[in-house]
């Protein structure tokens, strides 16, 4: 009978939580980012606090998009484009 190794449940278990919060540090980093950028910006533009907030959510989700698109790409922990992250 031919064999088949199967990874260690508490290895998946780690690399899945390692890979969740590197990707939830980058949202909410680019989110407050964004989000200081955008107040900076209410007063010469005439933006709203709340549009400021809505840019920040804008960046944030992109933000998202990007780390899970770098999951499905590379078999890593990260949610870096970059090579050997």
């Amino acid at each position: 009978m031919l064999e088949t190794s199967r990874p260690d449940v508490d290895a998946v278990m780690k690399t899945a939580r390692t890979y969740a919060r590197d990707l939830a540090e980058r949202v909410v980093a680019t989110f407050l980012q964004a989000f200081v950028g955008a107040l900076i910006l209410t007063s010469p533009f005439d933006l709203g606090m709340w549009q400021a907030a809505a840019m920040g959510g804008v960046a944030a989700a992109l933000s998202l998009i990007k780390g899970m698109l770098a999951r499905a790409r590379s078999v890593s922990n990260s949610a870096s484009l970059a090579k050997g992250v």
